[in-house]
């Protein structure tokens, strides 16, 4: 088995794999969840609960943004939904999760 790392959002993280995954072309911003469910946005490091308040400020210059959810294959799944219930209160309006094919 072969790791795989995504750089996008500036930091490295283990996707895990999916049969059926899918490329995301156009996405504006990127969050990663790395194995110690530290979240990071625009490479710097930021509090769960400062993700709404973050990815508000980002959306203000780019209001139809998509979001990319990189997170680490060991990271809970707890914190993948924080982070995805922020960005809807935030309001984002295309979430999707980062995964590689096997």
């Amino acid at each position: 088995m072969t790791s795989s790392f995504v750089r996008e959002s500036g930091v490295e993280v283990n996707r895990p794999t999916a049969a059926h995954a899918v490329s995301q072309k156009q996405a504006g911003i990127f969050v990663a969840i790395t194995a110690a469910n530290d979240i990071y946005i625009d490479k710097r490091q930021v509090d769960v609960e400062r993700v709404q308040a973050t990815l508000e400020h980002l959306l203000l210059d780019q209001p139809d943004a998509s979001l990319v959810i990189q997170a680490d294959e060991h990271a809970f799944n707890g914190t993948v939904v924080k982070v995805m219930d922020a960005a809807k209160g935030a309001g984002v309006k295309n979430i999707a999760l980062a995964a590689e094919k096997p």
